[in-house]
């Protein structure tokens, strides 16, 4: 299977799902049997440290599943981290600016072309040594920048903020942009279908992908259409909550307040 940096080539449907809770060994197995091509691995509102995640990607990479890792925030030494412990895309929160923008490209590449500090043999490519001019283009080839729009300002500067040499897809965090503009929830809004049709122009005027979360099969649908080729259905706590709910109550339903055994 392709991996994050491979899936941007196409705007075909690619279809995901979130993590934020399951760090099992047998997760990226999982993934694979369900159809799944990529992972959104989410560090800002899971608790995950970067050992789990270390550990996570290698079992999500291993089994073919490619990721992009949301780190806890854009400072240097987490975007750092988060790329040398094997992140194929980077998605850090709240990116507004194009300032924030060419920031983010800069921080996940190598000179010239960026800050990163030098690193090599180790989780982010596969412990597979290389002479260094080949390790460092390998990286840059391989690593890729998404700009997480989640907010008024991100939406207001969605234009230059995909216009940044670097930026390879434009997220859209539809949750805390309904809060930014007012809306709370309120994803039908005109404001909010507004502000998300300006995010869709944004990365088409620039060739780009656009991603977001769908809650459902009919919803992921609608963002297809509307220009969403990265689809996150759901995640692991809500499908598990969510089947598990479904379950018990209709065994409950069938069995009522029978005694077992009919007694």
């Amino acid at each position: 299977m392709a991996s994050f940096t491979e899936l941007l080539g196409t705007k075909r449907l690619k279809v995901g799902t979130y993590i934020g809770e399951f760090a099992t060994p047998g997760i990226g197995r999982m993934l694979e049997v369900a159809g799944c091509e990529f992972a959104f691995v989410d560090m800002e509102h899971s608790g995950f440290g970067f050992e789990t995640v270390k550990t996570l990607l290698r079992h999500l990479h291993d089994c073919g599943i490619a990721t992009v890792l949301r780190p806890p925030s854009k400072a240097d030494h987490h975007i750092a981290r988060a790329c040398d412990v094997g992140a194929q895309g980077l998605i850090p929160p709240m990116l507004e600016t194009e300032t924030q923008a060419k920031a983010l490209a800069r921080q996940i590449k190598y000179p010239p072309r960026g800050t990163r500090g030098a690193a090599f043999a180790i989780a982010h490519d596969g412990y597979r040594p290389r002479p260094v001019a080949k390790a460092l283009a390998h990286a840059d080839a391989t690593t890729s920048a998404v700009a997480l729009i989640e907010s008024a300002d991100g939406v207001r500067n969605a234009g230059a903020i995909a216009a940044v040499e670097g930026i390879d897809c434009l997220w859209i965090g539809h949750l805390d942009l309904s809060n930014s503009l007012g809306l709370p929830g309120d994803f039908e809004a005109a404001a909010f279908r507004d502000a998300v049709a300006t995010v869709m122009r944004a990365a088409a005027a620039n060739g780009l992908s656009v991603g977001r979360l769908a809650g459902s099969p009919g919803e992921a649908e609608v963002l297809f259409a509307q220009g969403c080729d990265f689809v996150c259905y759901s995640g692991d706590v809500w499908l598990f909550t969510g089947a598990l709910s479904q379950g018990v109550s209709a065994v409950r339903e069938r069995i009522g307040d029978a005694l077992a055994g009919g007694r």
